[in-house]
């Protein structure tokens, strides 16, 4: 009988075009089933999908189907994370426009994700760049503002002078732009912020709901980059007032110390260069420029450098003093480069004695150490130290604490600070509000406006959206030309009806992906953000697939934009998180580096796609590593999967004469009767376990579920050969079949619902219902027994399971290569482990 050649182009569309026709994937929150919502990190329109998208989507479009089969309403979208510095940069280098390079591009990823046969309700699709999406972040930042959750200032930022625009910190890597690799500058520019840190205790504190469906490293990099400081805020008066930036008078300095208890042991203050102080502190002072000079330097240093510990300490002096709150005594003010400006109040307390930094930098300059805390049963001398005490121990040189435990002492001098109006105990986080403004073209406006009688004035909402200018040309060099552009820059004041002028600033591209998962719930709601209801049912998303790149930037954001939300009334009560589960895949390298242009390791997915079809691509995918790992790209292991998808085909191809359209795991024990049968039965089941519990979200075990289905193929062709063809023993090979492709299903679906039909079952595999296990047809009639004499093997016998240890003896005895090995010998001794082995010791 001729058989047909495997051929997964044609199978591949064929398919693709059933399920579009018979909208397989489309699904509503009015069902009666338990809900799943699926998702996986919207990517950027580059124009082309890469190997890490395909790993990414790829594990979701199986968890996705596997949740369908096992009876769950899916929803599983796509969409397109559309604005921002790479498309606008790509266009003035390709010298086109950003909308028609982004739509271009989203039109080609769309048709290539189509291509690779991933389970997306299409209806859902949104594009972040689109005015019906990005007009309701405009409303979200209007009531941001009118909470005073958003607000403008004028602070030190990072400004990436080949972008052109500033970034939030979470943006600049080892001093380098997130984006170009450009070395960082500080600037002093006024800007929008959003104050993630009003929600600082509950992103900290709600942490732990995550555990268990996060990846433990990511939220301890949450953690800490909230960084959660008890303490006291500390007033040191000025000796002389300060004048501000603003031109406000200032009588003191703020500190904020974790260790109040060490207070009496300040031997200088030190101050961030940023701090806005500076320049009034040293008028006069004949070193001025020296200082100034030092803050020059210093402002343009890595941020993450000056926080390092193994950052050499440098530091001048001001000139100036500060009174200490409790002894009157005249405490010099420096400047480090260790304190930030925006940590903090930026400034600290200088205690040598029992602070590293401190410590190093004291011993460099030449300031004091005094030692206010003595550790119980030893006297430290000052002068001898060679490290910092940050131990417990008395409070000693602290006036009315002397002979306070230091640890008591902590709570009793942020008491006695505020009784005398010098400070409070407080709280400080090591996470900063998050700076949105973007001074480039391509992004969503901000909708606010600026007139000479009003000040700044929010946009109506009736007026929303802004839109983008897109008859805006953007420039070689990169910057905005939205300041330029009187027709949209010139603007009518909502407030007075005069004349004004819009802000020209954009939105960071990292606020339109902080709430894409919601929208996706009612994409086409065109009077509202959401469809209340929708969205009480499908969010939070039960399972988020994407890089372990974005465990700071874009899930902190996320985490908040949810809680903000929520209180604002967009979002219903019980949400307090986005993200039940978070998958964190692993990259695709090739010879052991990240794939890149540059280095010309590229593996393009259509060259794939066309050379061996989508199945093997996404199978190839899934069974090289374990989701969480990285893996490298290897010709050969590409083929091996291809050899399996054909050997799939061939065992069906060379069966199909004993297949009946059986559903998985559909033979009985009764069908299971004869010895080959039943062995097959049993693999089948037992394959069915072992890829049910690799499948489930807590494991996600992909390429162990992949090898279980391997072995099973093995099995179905050793057993063809060893089976007979009666009615019963052809139902539990159809059963085995039936299950192959089943299990198959989420991984390579093309293949399985071509195969499926040709089986003779009506409806697609997706709408199967997943196959369920038999205990009993896991238990074996006999089990391998190893065969030692001495400790070393000498055979092996099959004995019925369940055999006792004087069965095994007896028939360990009685086999002949135990007989040759203990020929002349005497038995000494008997040692059985039922069901594994028999070891005779004899001499």
């Amino acid at each position: 009988m001729s058989q047909e050649r495997y051929n997964p182009q044609d199978i591949e569309q064929k398919w693709q075009r059933r399920w579009a026709d018979e909208h397989a994937f489309d699904c509503d929150h009015n069902s009666d089933k338990p809900k799943y919502y699926l998702l996986e990190m919207f990517p950027y329109p580059s124009g082309n999908i890469h190997m890490g998208h395909v790993r990414n989507y790829s594990i979701g479009d199986v968890m996705a189907r596997c949740k369908r089969m096992q009876g769950f309403n899916v929803l599983h979208p796509m969409g397109w994370d559309a604005f921002g510095l790479p498309a606008e940069n790509a266009a003035i280098k390709h010298r086109t426009h950003p909308a028609k390079w982004t739509y271009a591009n989203i039109d080609n990823m769309r048709a290539q994700l189509r291509r690779l046969g991933y389970s997306y309700d299409w209806r859902r699709e949104v594009a972040t760049c689109r005015p019906e999406y990005y007009r309701w972040e405009q409303l979200f930042f209007l009531r941001l503002l009118e909470k005073g959750l958003a607000y403008r200032k004028k602070a030190p930022q990072n400004w990436c002078p080949s972008c052109h625009t500033v970034l939030a910190n979470e943006q600049v890597i080892d001093g380098l732009c997130w984006r170009c690799d450009s070395r960082v500058e500080q600037k002093d520019l006024t800007q929008w912020f959003l104050r993630i840190t009003a929600y600082g205790d509950e992103l900290l504190q709600d942490l732990s709901k995550l555990e268990g469906g996060w990846p433990d490293r990511v939220i301890a990099m949450q953690r800490n980059w909230i960084g959660k400081s008890t303490g006291a805020a500390i007033r040191f008066a000025l000796e002389k007032p300060a004048a501000t930036a603003e031109g406000e008078e200032a009588s003191f300095i703020e500190v904020f110390t974790t260790r109040p208890d060490t207070v009496f042991g300040v031997s200088f203050v030190t101050l961030a260069p940023e701090h806005p102080l500076v320049e009034s502190l040293i008028a006069g002072y004949d070193k001025a420029d020296e200082v100034r000079a030092f803050v020059t330097r210093i402002r343009n240093m890595d941020r993450l450098e000056r926080q390092s510990d193994t950052l050499e300490k440098e530091g001048v002096f001001t000139g100036a003093y500060v009174v200490h709150p409790f002894t009157g005594e005249r405490v010099p003010i420096w400047l480090g480069n260790f304190v930030l400006a925006d940590y903090g109040t930026g400034a600290v307390m200088g205690v040598p004695a029992h602070d590293q930094r401190d410590f190093d930098f004291a011993r460099k300059y030449g300031l004091p150490v005094r030692v206010v805390i003595q550790p119980r049963g030893e006297r430290l001398d000052p002068d001898a130290m060679t490290e910092a005490y940050t131990g417990e121990g008395v409070m000693t040189h602290s006036g009315q604490f002397d002979g306070v435990p230091n640890v008591d002492g902590k709570a009793a001098v942020a008491a006695e600070l505020e009784r005398q109006g010098k400070g409070r105990a407080t709280t400080q986080f090591r996470l900063r509000d998050w700076n949105i403004s973007r001074q480039r073209y391509w992004g969503a406006p901000i909708p606010v406006v600026y007139c000479e009688q009003c000040g700044m004035v929010p946009e109506k909402e009736e007026n929303l959206p802004v839109l983008l200018p897109l008859d805006a040309q953007v420039r070689d060099d990169g910057k905005s030309p939205l300041p330029e552009l009187d027709s949209f820059a010139r603007c009518v004041c909502p407030k007075c009806g005069g004349p004004a002028r819009r802000e020209t600033d954009t939105l960071d591209t990292f606020v339109e992906s902080s709430w894409y998962p919601a929208r996706y719930t009612s994409a086409r709601k065109d009077d509202a953000p959401f469809d209340m209801e929708a969205l009480n049912y499908w969010m939070p998303v039960d399972q988020y697939v994407g890089g372990v790149e974005h465990a700071i930037l874009h899930l902190l954001y996320s985490r908040f934009f949810t809680k903000a939300l929520r209180d604002l009334g967009f979002y219903p009560p019980h949400l307090d998180e986005p993200f039940t589960r978070l998958l964190t895949q692993g990259m695709v390298l090739k010879d052991g580096g990240k794939m890149s242009k540059s280095k010309g390791n590229i593996v393009a997915p259509a060259d794939m796609i066309e050379k061996y079809g989508a199945d093997t691509v996404r199978l190839f995918c899934l069974f090289a590593a374990p989701p969480e790992r990285d893996f490298d790209w290897s010709d050969s292991g590409i083929e091996g999967s291809y050899r399996f998808l054909q050997r799939v085909w061939r065992l069906f191809e060379e069966s199909r004469d004993r297949l009946s359209p059986l559903k998985a795991c559909g033979a009985t024990a009764d069908d299971a009767a004869a010895g080959e049968a039943r062995a097959l039965r049993r693999k089948e089941h037992l394959t069915v376990k072992k890829v049910s519990e690799d499948m489930q979200p807590e494991r996600s075990q992909f390429n162990t579920a992949i090898s279980a289905v391997m072995e099973l193929v093995n099995a179905m062709y050793l057993a063809r050969e060893k089976m007979g063809r009666s009615e019963a023993e052809n139902r539990v090979f159809s059963s085995a079949m039936a299950s192959v492709l089943t299990l198959l299903a989420p991984f390579t679906p093309h293949l399985c619902d071509e195969l499926w039909e040709r089986m003779g079952h009506d409806g697609l595999l997706l709408n199967e219902t997943w196959p369920a296990w038999d205990e009993a047809a896991l238990a074996q009639d006999t089990v391998t027994i190893a065969l030692q004499v001495n400790g070393k093997l000498r055979g092996t016998i099959e004995a019925p399971a369940g055999a006792d240890k004087a069965a095994l003896e007896e028939l360990a005895r009685a086999d002949a290569n135990v007989l040759r090995h203990t020929d002349g010998l005497t038995v000494r001794k008997v040692i059985v482990v039922p069901g594994k082995l028999v070891n005779i010791v004899a001499n």
